[in-house]
C-alpha cells in the first residue's frame, strides 16, 4: 500500500490538472469578450449622446433651465393656492435682505424702453401701445360677425363698403387719439449732436472734443483771460 492511500487522498491525475486549466481560460476569455462588448456598447452610447448633443442649440442648456424654473415654480404656486396661501406673500418670505435690495435695484436699473432700433419695430410699438387703449365691446363685436357673416373675415376679393358704418362715438374717439399723438408729437424733442447756437471753436470733430476737455479741467481758471480777449482788454 501506498503513502497516499495510507493517508486517505488520491493525488489528482495530469490530464484533470490540465482540463481544469483549460477551464478556467477560457472563463476568463469569456469575460473578457462580455467586457470588451459591454465597453463597446458604452462607448457607442456615449458618441451618440455627444452627437445629439453637438445639434442642439447653443442656448439649449439655458433653456432647459428656465423651463425647469418655471415648472418648479407653477407646482410650488398651486401647492400654496391648494393651502390657501397667498403665493407672492410666501415666495417672498423666502428671499434675504440682501437679496430684496438687489433685485431692487435691478428693477430701478431697467429700461422698459430699448429706444429706437428700426422704423419696423418703432412701427410695432406704436401699435401695440395703441391697441392696449382700445376696450372691446364684445357684444357688439358678436353682432357685427353675425350681421356681416363671411365678410366679417375679408378676403381680396371682399367688397366692404357700404357694409359696415362707424358710429358717431367711434369716429370722435380716433379724432382725439389723432389729436393726443399730434400733441404728444409737438412735445417730442430730438436730441442734438450739435448745438446750432454754440460758438465755433473748432476745425474738426476731433479738435471739437479736445476743446470740451480742456474747458472742463481749465475753463474756470481760463474765463477771466477769455473774456478780456473777446473784449479786447487783454493786456
Amino acid at each position: 500500500m501506498s503513502v497516499s492511500e495510507v493517508a486517505g487522498g488520491s493525488k489528482p491525475s495530469s490530464s484533470t490538472t490540465a482540463s481544469s486549466s483549460v477551464a478556467d481560460r477560457m472563463k476568463k476569455l469569456k469575460e473578457l469578450h462580455m467586457r470588451r462588448n459591454e465597453a463597446r456598447r458604452e462607448n457607442h452610447a456615449e458618441v451618440v449622446e455627444e452627437d445629439k448633443r453637438k445639434n442642439l442649440p447653443a442656448n439649449y442648456e439655458a433653456r432647459k433651465r428656465r423651463q425647469e424654473w418655471i415648472v418648479n415654480e407653477e407646482k410650488r404656486k398651486q401647492e400654496a393656492l391648494d393651502r390657501g396661501e397667498d403665493y407672492d406673500r410666501v415666495k417672498h418670505l423666502d428671499i434675504t435682505a440682501d437679496e430684496a435690495e438687489r433685485l431692487q435695484r435691478k428693477k430701478k436699473k431697467k429700461n422698459p424702453d430699448t429706444g429706437f432700433s428700426d422704423y419696423e419695430a418703432a412701427t410695432f410699438r406704436l401699435y401695440e401701445r395703441n391697441v392696449k387703449g382700445i376696450k372691446v365691446d364684445m357684444d357688439k363685436y358678436e353682432s357685427e360677425r353675425e350681421k356681416l357673416g363671411e365678410a366679417f373675415y375679408p378676403t381680396a376679393g371682399t367688397v366692404l363698403h357700404g357694409l359696415h358704418k362707424d358710429s358717431q362715438d367711434s369716429i370722435n374717439k380716433m379724432a382725439d387719439d389723432v389729436e393726443r399723438q399730434i400733441s404728444k408729437r409737438d412735445k417730442y424733442s430730438r436730441r442734438r449732436k450739435y448745438d446750432p447756437d454754440a460758438d465755433v471753436d473748432y476745425i474738426n470733430e476731433r479738435n471739437m472734443a479736445f476743446n470740451k476737455k480742456l474747458e472742463r479741467f481749465y475753463g474756470d481758471y481760463t474765463q477771466e483771460t477769455k473774456q478780456n480777449l473777446e473784449r479786447g482788454t487783454a493786456v
